[in-house]
């Protein structure tokens, strides 16, 4: 993967990661941000309930549950707090939706702060419509004394379509509006991420709005805002761009301790201005704070010699030390390095790509699936082969579903064979530009039995593999070719001429019909 597209990856992980306190309408059964920061908040709470707090927020669930127990019976609003989240995450007592909203009603009437935020986030997952109005009416009261936490959820549950058949993103906006008046900061960048188009609703989307307000959020203090702020004055709509105040808002942002700043500087220095010694610079400064994405750039920057002299060594031990630190990316590429050392050290190569896998990271886990097929531990593990393949074609990892396309045609790895699986994952794979899918499926589609034949789109795809390099692409459309008569051939150039249109974001060939 690029640098520069690691960069932007982290980035959007990072900015989304920061909104989901307030994106918190979650399945009940799953620990929403939002709940985890109200389980931090009760445990700094004094009070009769202040040590079952405590053993709560410190995963002491059911010592929790009975230190609050006699305090409920006394109408301890804390007590029946902490019973409600025990109830709603299924931690310390079991799952129940209906005994949480029983206990959050409680002790918003024993006046808990939070319980009614709680209790109506319950109400608005249901799919009946007098409890989600219930859930809108006990919002609508405390945006009354309390618009910050109780408009920002709002306009949530408007811009879901929880409170109406349609999401109605103009209600979205006004009740964050009302909260972003109160400061919230959560709602000023819910409302610039909206009229940026990260939630669609083109009719609403307004760049200089959203960088008014990222400003906006940037001047209360907000870091994540000031990096946003500086990336998009440096890399966004040329008409509102500005380098100097980019440059001036991520300075601020790394004066704050977020180094992610250097990475968005780090980024436009290599990308944009072309000069790597002043990338290197910055993402220099990012590694010696810690920063793992500028760990690994680093390191990248000495083992390719750009913006320096080249230096192995260095750029190696700065890869295990981003490796080391947990980064997917470093390890898997310290865990590629030992494969392919002189003497390789599988051992250690399956410890770093495991944990790479085990971060979602596909490339690795297509790795991974690899190596429990070639039993490079001594035994093959057919059925883990399969699990993490198959887990990274999920994630949409070309190769993968390539190799696992190739396991289903042979009904190999204890899969049963099923051209139609095969088929699909090899246009999946071909559409995302592999080679190799492509002329798999070009294959299939030639020689029909399995699949029904499809000369004309068969030779349409042989094309493609051709002009993207595949060695074999010439003369499996040579073969194809020799088969068509006047009308398939021009059928053929068509579907080609389809595949390559620019609108497209690439040939739609995900099935062998």
């Amino acid at each position: 993967m690029k640098p520069f597209l690691r960069i932007i990856i982290a980035l959007v992980i990072a900015s989304l990661t920061s909104l989901q306190a307030a994106i918190s309408i979650n399945e009940p059964d799953t620990i929403d941000s939002l709940l985890k920061e109200v389980i931090a908040k009760e445990a700094k709470v004094d009070g009769p309930a202040a040590a079952a707090n405590r053993a709560f927020s410190e995963g002491r669930f059911e010592e929790a549950v009975d230190l609050a127990k006699p305090l409920v019976e006394s109408g301890d609003a804390d007590a029946l707090f902490l019973m409600g989240l025990a109830h709603e995450s299924g931690r310390g007592l079991e799952f129940s939706r209906d005994k949480a909203l029983d206990f959050y009603r409680k002790a918003s009437s024993a006046g808990h702060e939070d319980a009614g935020y709680r209790g109506a986030l319950l109400l608005l997952l249901s799919d009946k419509e007098n409890e989600r109005d219930e859930a809108r009416k006990t919002l609508e009261k405390a945006a009354e004394t309390q618009v910050a936490v109780a408009g920002r959820l709002l306009g949530e549950a408007w811009l879901r379509g929880r409170l109406s058949k349609e999401p109605k993103p103009e209600k979205a906006i006004e009740w964050w509006h009302r909260a972003a008046k109160a400061d919230d900061l959560t709602s000023i960048r819910l409302l610039a991420a909206l009229r940026e188009g990260s939630f669609g609703f083109e009719k609403f989307i307004d760049p200089a709005k959203s960088i008014e307000l990222y400003r906006q959020a940037a001047e209360l203090g907000d870091v994540q805002s000031m990096i946003d702020l500086g990336s998009r004055l440096l890399n966004g709509q040329e008409s509102l761009r500005n380098e100097q105040r980019g440059r001036a808002w991520l300075s601020k942002a790394a004066e704050s301790g977020d180094l992610r700043a250097c990475l968005v500087l780090g980024d436009y220095e290599q990308n944009v201005k072309k000069d790597d010694k002043a990338a290197l610079q910055a993402y220099e400064r990012g590694k010696d704070g810690g920063q793992l994405d500028c760990t690994l750039l680093t390191a990248d920057f000495y083992l390719a010699g750009r913006g320096t002299e080249k230096d192995p060594q260095r750029g190696k031990a700065l890869l295990l030390q981003a490796a080391e630190g947990g980064h997917p990316m470093a390890q898997f590429q310290v865990a590629m390095l030992l494969i392919s050392a002189e003497n390789p050290d599988l051992a250690a190569a399956y410890i770093n790509l495991l944990s790479a896998s085990n971060q979602q990271l596909a490339v690795a886990q297509n790795e991974l699936g690899l190596f429990y097929l070639g039993g490079k531990l001594g035994v093959a593990d057919p059925a883990a082969a399969t699990s993490w393949l198959t887990r990274a074609a999920k994630l949409g990892n070309a190769a993968a579903q390539n190799n696992l396309a190739a396991l289903y045609e042979v009904g190999a790895a204890g899969l049963q064979q099923d051209y139609k699986n095969a088929g699909e994952l090899y246009g999946l794979a071909a559409q995302q530009g592999h080679v190799e899918a492509t002329l798999a499926l070009a294959r299939l589609l030639s020689s029909g039995g399995p699949v029904e034949k499809n000369l004309p789109k068969a030779w349409a795809l042989a094309s493609l593999a051709e002009e993207r390099g595949g060695e074999n692409g010439s003369k499996m459309k040579e073969a194809i070719g020799s088969k068509l008569d006047a009308q398939q051939r021009k059928k053929a150039v068509e579907i080609l001429a389809g595949f390559k249109k620019p609108a497209s974001k690439g040939p739609k060939v995900n099935s062998p019909e």
